[in-house]
């Protein structure tokens, strides 16, 4: 997740936003788009294979995939990858900040394929941790995407997600033998440690990318049949 010399000199900004939660600035490099947040990079268009690995390891270990939640919409690659899965009828994208939606429809138009129209598709602009405090719905698989992982920050406040706390109220969306996915640009050993705790099977799989650390997909599922509290 460098935003080194290469890129700086390389990239044009096409737009750039204050918003309630920080500075966005949107980039051009060549025929590729980059969104950075605060400075910091959050993602591009370059390649995509992690996202979507993301989402179709977790819909194939799911007992029944549908209906699909992401956590984060990004350039949309996650979702992309969700709608063309088999037997997926509904996916709601929660997304924290309008202009990624925006940008999204301007600016990704014909690399997401108007899939922000398709009937399958809700958008939910709000914080995620939020979202989830104030309804009941479940989900077969969930993808959380709104952060580089948890060491990785786009917001201080998104550290609770990957804290036991936030992990138990990601379970509690999740239906009898759902599956949740979370991506990260890095090995977290803690993570780990709480997605085992909270959780009956718990894998990860490394994805090699240009340079740094290989992006990891970490994999969490929930017991067939419902049962109390882990101890």
């Amino acid at each position: 997740m460098d935003d080194g010399p290469d890129r700086q000199r390389e990239a044009i900004v096409v737009d750039q936003r204050e918003t309630p939660h920080g500075r966005l600035v949107l980039r051009r490099c060549g025929a590729d788009f980059e969104i950075i947040s605060d400075g910091m990079f959050l993602m591009d268009t370059r390649n995509g294979e992690s996202e979507r690995l993301l989402v179709s390891a977790a819909l194939s270990a799911a007992a029944n995939p549908a209906p699909v939640l992401l956590g984060g919409l990004g350039v949309g690659f996650s979702l992309a990858e969700a709608l063309e899965f088999p037997g997926v009828e509904q996916v709601t994208v929660v997304e924290l900040h309008e202009t990624i939606i925006e940008w999204n429809r301007s600016h990704f138009g014909a690399w997401m394929a108007h899939r922000l129209t398709d009937g399958r598709v809700s958008i939910v602009c709000d914080d995620l941790s939020r979202w989830l405090s104030s309804g009941d719905r479940r989900f077969g698989a969930i993808c959380l995407d709104v952060d580089n992982g948890p060491s990785w920050l786009s917001r201080p406040s998104n550290a609770a997600l990957y804290e036991e706390a936030g992990l138990a109220s990601l379970s509690l969306r999740l239906l009898p033998g759902g599956v949740l996915g979370i991506w990260s640009a890095e090995r977290s050993s803690e993570l780990e440690g709480s997605l085992r705790h909270g959780f009956e099977e718990v894998s990860f799989c490394e994805v090699a990318v240009p340079r740094g650390a290989p992006d990891v997909i970490y994999l969490a599922k929930k017991p067939a049949e419902e049962t109390g509290p882990p101890a």
